[in-house]
């Protein structure tokens, strides 16, 4: 092979793994904290085992990946925590563009009165309380 070859593969290869690297560094990673209303329980349970499949599409669409949500008691009271990743480049658009969509709008009168949010969220209206990241390794 001739080292003209072999220079233009290495290239090509160094070249794919930075453009990886790249995708990897746009991805943004979310958490954040709700608490749910015991007598809600089961029906939250309910909603997110039969997720409704236009609102996992617009998740989807709106460039979120790998979200979840867990579910812990604390003492008497229930907290939800969420997580998931952005790959897009125009966070805010696309939140306002899964907040337009009918679908998920009633998704939200399902799940929103289950919930209950922490009061200084609950005070600018909101149901999550987006977190801090403190430590993230791959």
């Amino acid at each position: 092979m001739k080292l003209n070859t072999i220079i233009v593969l290495l290239f090509g290869l160094l070249l794919s793994s930075c453009q990886t690297t790249t995708k990897d560094q746009q991805v943004k990673r979310f958490g954040s904290i709700t608490g749910l209303k015991a007598d809600k329980l089961a029906r939250y349970k309910e909603l997110h085992a039969n997720a409704w499949p236009e609102v996992l599409k617009k998740i989807k669409d709106c460039h979120i990946r790998n979200y979840s949500i867990y579910l812990q008691k604390i003492k008497n009271e229930y907290y939800l925590f969420s997580y998931f990743e952005y790959t897009g480049e125009d966070f805010d658009g696309d939140m306002k563009k899964m907040a337009a969509d009918p679908n998920t709008q009633r998704w939200w009168k399902e799940t929103d009165p289950c919930q209950q949010p922490l009061p200084e969220t609950a005070a600018k209206k909101e149901i999550w309380t987006n977190m801090e990241e403190v430590f993230h390794t791959n």
